[in-house]
């Protein structure tokens, strides 16, 4: 039997998507689907254009995000910008496509929230696809080309799902916001019978 997709959005700003994305992988290991990893450019104000309570809930929201991490050895620093982070999009893009989505992902939430990875900039993605053994100089060529057309349908994809945040899975076209919500898409899932046997 053919495993079900779970489409999974993501981008390597949110920490709440880094404390999501080996947790929704590891649903492969129990469960009969297949995970497609979509990168998701969350749009954030910064500092002096948001109001009073959205600093109040962003200083909070990487206080909780460091409850969760803190017990699974993650590091979560907040950044020092608001980062348009399409160049690390597209770099997960070819990881992906090379077969690394994993690894490059992991490296890629680990440094940018220890503040060692400028997610914007693409010196920065080539340095880290080198460190894993991937080719910088091929990422430039796709990020100048192929990569930008796979990262527009990715964000069209994205509007036609009517995705607002991340990290969100859709299961069956139902959507389950946040990675405190990867116990109800487990329910669900087990619920449609796609637990494994094994």
């Amino acid at each position: 039997m053919d495993a079900t997709e779970i489409k999974m959005y993501s981008d390597y700003k949110s920490p709440f998507a880094y404390l999501a994305f080996d947790p929704g992988f590891a649903l492969e290991q129990r469960f009969r689907v297949r995970i497609r990893w979509i990168p998701f450019q969350l749009r954030i104000k910064g500092k002096g254009e948001r109001s009073v309570y959205s600093e109040y809930k962003a200083r909070y929201s990487y206080l909780d995000a460091r409850r969760w991490a803190q017990p699974r050895g993650l590091v979560i620093r907040g950044p020092l910008k608001v980062y348009d982070t399409r160049a690390a999009l597209i770099g997960g893009l070819f990881a992906n496509r090379e077969g690394r989505l994993l690894d490059y992902s992991r490296k890629a939430f680990e440094r940018f929230f220890r503040r060692e990875l400028e997610a914007d900039q693409p010196d920065a993605v080539a340095a880290l696809l080198d460190a894993i053994g991937l080719s910088g100089a091929a990422y430039r060529e796709y990020l100048a080309g192929e990569g930008a057309h796979d990262y527009d349908r990715a964000q069209e994809e994205a509007a036609a799902d009517h995705v607002f945040g991340v990290p969100l899975f859709i299961f069956e076209r139902e959507p389950f916001w946040g990675h405190d919500r990867i116990p109800a898409l487990e329910e669900r899932l087990a619920a449609a019978g796609l637990r494994r046997a094994d």
